[in-house]
């Protein structure tokens, strides 16, 4: 567990959210997956006769909103996920010279957020890219970015699942803190639509791509009328296998298929379920109390974005009663699961209504398991 209270003075001066232009609805996704679904158990009628292959189940419109809230999603490219011959998307490998498309996605992203700061890319002194799922091992995407953008200073990634957009602002506001840096740039650049086993009916609805970002910097060094001031981060891993994603290089020296079954994204959604909300919830009311923050009195829960049931329940063990969607705003139903994008994501969108001297809490939970959490309030500058 990692937690303590910090120099007040650390604040997020502007946000950025960058949205892929296309979208697929749940009707379009479970027309392609249900042709697929046919096409499958026609292809393999005697081996599921036999009982030596499972069938592939159908699934609805109805089933993917009433399990997970979600009705639609964002991302980089529809060509390729509704065709039932290919079941993922077709993104061409760019070459060496061009801009990668997970630092393109975040780049946008950290244009609108800096725009936002009033701040310029000479202000910036570190950048981090936290993100669920990398392009590629090296360079760092981070540092790709930087580069765009003429940034001079430090760069890396780093991968928490999740909770890499906690993670990341917690590492932000560490290095604000200790003087290694004096204004960070966190970009969290989800392309998660490639991990996606469109294929398997219980998860081929849960992500979307996207692109948030974010400015951090000292409250003297802000331009802005109002910010929101870091009261304290809080951050824990606990180790679970029930999300797990195997996809590795390593599957080379072990002559196994990369991309075969089990390799991509995959959860025991009901352990997860039974796990996670619980441990959210103690880890959110014990942060609020560390930072003298009354649980009953927050203004906003910027919650993990991934199933409106669990957001559902832990805001009811937050809140009880007075739970709304007001106060823990769920923006799941248009972008789905964006892997460690959602809180932040529901920050940028629903933070702007809030008066100076009100407290939220950003969290976001996921693989690992892990926690990470950002007690903010809003002050005048």
């Amino acid at each position: 567990m990692n937690e303590y209270k910090l120099p007040r003075g650390i604040v997020i001066s502007g946000t950025g959210l960058w949205t892929p232009p296309e979208a697929i609805s749940n009707e379009e996704l479970v027309d392609a997956y249900n042709t697929y679904a046919k096409q499958y158990n026609l292809k393999h009628t005697q081996e599921i006769e036999a009982g030596e292959l499972a069938a592939k189940p159908y699934s609805s419109a109805e089933f993917i909103e009433k399990a997970s809230g979600i009705k639609s999603r964002y991302v980089v490219t529809r060509d390729g996920i509704l065709d039932p011959e290919r079941m993922r998307p077709l993104i061409p490998e760019r070459s060496d010279e061009e801009m990668s498309v997970q630092a393109e996605m975040g780049l946008e992203a950290a244009r609108l957020a800096l725009e936002k700061a009033g701040k310029q890319a000479s202000d910036v002194d570190m950048v981090i890219v936290g993100a669920s799922y990398m392009q590629r091992a090296y360079p760092a995407i981070a540092i790709e970015i930087q580069g765009a953008l003429g940034i001079d200073g430090f760069a890396f990634d780093m991968e928490v699942a999740c909770s890499s957009a906690t993670f990341s602002l917690q590492r932000a506001v560490d290095a604000i803190s200790s003087g290694s840096a004096s204004t960070v740039l966190v970009i969290n650049a989800e392309l998660a639509s490639p991990q996606v086993d469109f294929t398997d009916r219980d998860s081929h609805f849960i992500f979307g791509d996207v692109a948030v970002a974010s400015v951090l910097e000292r409250s003297e060094t802000c331009t802005q009328d109002s910010a929101w001031e870091v009261l304290g981060t809080k951050a824990k891993t606990v180790f679970s296998n029930n999300i797990r994603s195997n996809f590795s290089y390593a599957a080379r020296a072990a002559d196994v298929d990369p991309f075969g079954p089990g390799k991509l994204f995959r959860q025991n959604g009901r352990k997860v379920f039974k796990e996670v909300c619980p441990m959210a919830a103690a880890h959110i009311e014990t942060h609020l109390r560390e930072t003298d923050t009354n649980p009953d009195t927050i203004g906003r829960y910027w919650l993990h974005q991934a199933n409106i049931n669990m957001n559902n329940l832990i805001a009811k063990k937050l809140m009880g009663e007075s739970a709304t969607a007001e106060r823990a705003p769920v923006v799941l139903d248009r972008y789905a699961n964006t892997a460690s994008a959602g809180s932040v994501i529901a920050f940028n969108l629903h933070s702007d209504d809030l008066e100076i001297g009100d407290r939220g809490i950003i969290c976001s939970f996921g693989a690992g398991y892990s926690i990470g959490s950002l007690v903010l309030e809003k002050i005048a500058l």
